[in-house]
């Protein structure tokens, strides 16, 4: 890491509750870490519009993925949206510039209950049981170790946050977000297309291993793309990069925060009221 881009993510780091948001699940326990929460349950709903609307029109430029797959308000959506935390780098605009989610799991979950469960190389004979040995032995370390067990996806980064530390930045705060949960083990599945997995490596993860083999990169059809398989363990990224995501663990407690859950003043009729104009997005 350069010089000049680590004094430019101090700086970021600096100034983050300018620009990150977090969208907690509905109905989750917000660790007393975090002293900017707010209740919204429209607000929440209109940013995980936004972010389904950034990744349908990122993914469709990129040919991820065929129009068929989007709503036909150009969203892409999928069942962790309503599950997980919402990470968001906002613009000067105050709109969704970068996002992805973050998805803590019981500890009772197994491989079955994982979004992994779905990955190409369930399909490969040579692969089926390694894959879900090297998952198992990640899942029983976790445990052993008091340690949430989570999936991160749905990374999508505007064309002109690309060139920026933008991306970077997001990367080191699901790394903090797993610290302020109370620690994590946990999985990715990054594309190879615009470096994002070499990125991801940099800053600690790694390929999952099992009888002394690596997990190989592979064909995603549904994503038109390359795809890694990357294991992390948010207590020891890349030392390089570990003062960054312990002060930006810290930073995390003044960065806002939008739980889900329905207010009681909002009956579900007047939400969807005053969500409707958001549907023709």
């Amino acid at each position: 890491m350069g010089e000049f881009m680590l004094k430019l993510l101090e700086r970021n780091i600096a100034s983050i509750e300018r620009r990150l948001v977090l969208l907690a699940p509905p109905h989750a326990a917000v660790p007393q870490h975090f002293r900017n929460v707010t209740h919204d349950f429209v607000r929440h709903q209109q940013l995980v519009m936004q972010v389904q609307q950034l990744r349908g029109s990122i993914y469709l430029q990129d040919g991820a993925i065929p129009r068929e797959q989007l709503s036909p308000e150009g969203l892409h959506r999928t069942p962790e949206d309503e599950r997980s935390w919402h990470l968001l780098m906002l613009n000067d605009q105050h709109d969704v510039s970068s996002c992805v989610w973050y998805l803590e799991h019981d500890e009772t979950d197994g491989f079955d209950q994982l979004r992994v469960r779905n990955c190409p190389l369930t399909r490969m004979e040579a692969w089926r049981e390694r894959l879900w040995q090297a998952v198992q032995s990640d899942l029983q370390r976790a445990r052993r170790e008091r340690l949430r067990y989570a999936e991160v996806g749905g990374w999508a980064v505007a064309r002109q946050s690309r060139c920026t530390s933008e991306g970077l930045l997001l990367a080191l705060a699901a790394y903090s977000l797993g610290r302020a949960l109370g620690g994590a083990l946990g999985l990715t599945t990054a594309t190879v297309r615009h470096s994002s997995s070499t990125i991801l490596r940099r800053i600690g993860g790694s390929h999952l291993e099992v009888e002394g083999l690596s997990v190989p990169s592979y064909y995603d059809a549904k994503y038109r793309c390359e795809m890694e398989l990357l294991r992390f363990d948010s207590r020891r990224p890349n030392e390089k990069y570990a003062p960054l995501i312990e002060r930006l663990r810290e930073k995390l407690a003044s960065v806002a925060v939008i739980a889900g859950d329905l207010s009681p003043e909002f009956s579900p009729e007047t939400a969807i009221g005053r969500l409707q104009p958001y549907f023709a997005l």
